[in-house]
């Protein structure tokens, strides 16, 4: 049975750091794709970043790119997600998403595993 379990979220002033870890049990980080996604009140959830074709490859979207950066060690099975110059509109549930597949796009349709999410709040 497959398991995820985020951590490393809190709250922080605008401009700071967090680094969000995602473990995984059952799951082998470097064979398919693993994702990070995030979703605030009344909004869609939105793929922040992707690994795939087991992490040769990344895709970040517009709006983190430059500030985050997503990391795995394979020897902890475990995902990293570093975001610095963190703004109020990071503010958000954070998931770890992991698929079967090598080739994954930020669609949430595309991934088969979730953890239970972590909340990163910034304030001004």
């Amino acid at each position: 049975q497959v398991q995820l379990v985020e951590s490393g979220g809190g709250s922080v002033q605008a401009g700071g750091s967090l680094r969000l870890s995602c473990a995984a049990s059952g799951y082998t980080y470097s064979m398919s794709c693993m994702a990070w996604f995030r979703q605030a009140p009344g909004k869609a959830r939105e793929g922040v970043v992707i690994f795939y074709n087991g992490g040769a490859g990344s895709y970040y979207a517009d709006s983190v790119k430059g500030r985050f950066t997503i990391s795995q060690d394979n020897a902890k099975n475990t995902l990293y997600l570093q975001m610095n110059s963190l703004k109020v509109e990071d503010t958000a549930m954070y998931y770890c998403a992991a698929g079967r597949e090598r080739w994954c796009t930020m669609v949430p349709g595309d991934f088969h595993y979730w953890g239970q999410g972590t909340q990163v709040t910034v304030s001004s």
